[in-house]
């Protein structure tokens, strides 16, 4: 198994979420919504539907994160 490859697709995703931000937003509306009162379908229907609108609700969509700028190597 290759884990550079593994992570490096985890980033990719992350990204494309918005960011390390937005994924800690996520976890935080899952805990929520773990915590309500009702029955383990509904509560898994009300995570599948927070995890469709990434980052907080109500927020507006991100941008996902912009790659990191390459710097040309020194001529020396």
């Amino acid at each position: 198994m290759n884990f550079g490859k593994l992570a490096g697709q985890a980033k990719k995703l992350i990204d494309k979420r918005g960011g390390v931000k937005s994924l800690e937003e996520d976890a935080r509306e899952l805990g929520t919504i773990a915590k309500e009162k009702g029955s383990l379908s509904h509560k898994a229907r009300d995570a599948a539907e927070a995890l469709k609108d990434p980052g907080a609700p109500g927020e507006p969509p991100r941008e996902p994160a912009a790659p990191p700028a390459q710097t040309p190597p020194a001529s020396g």
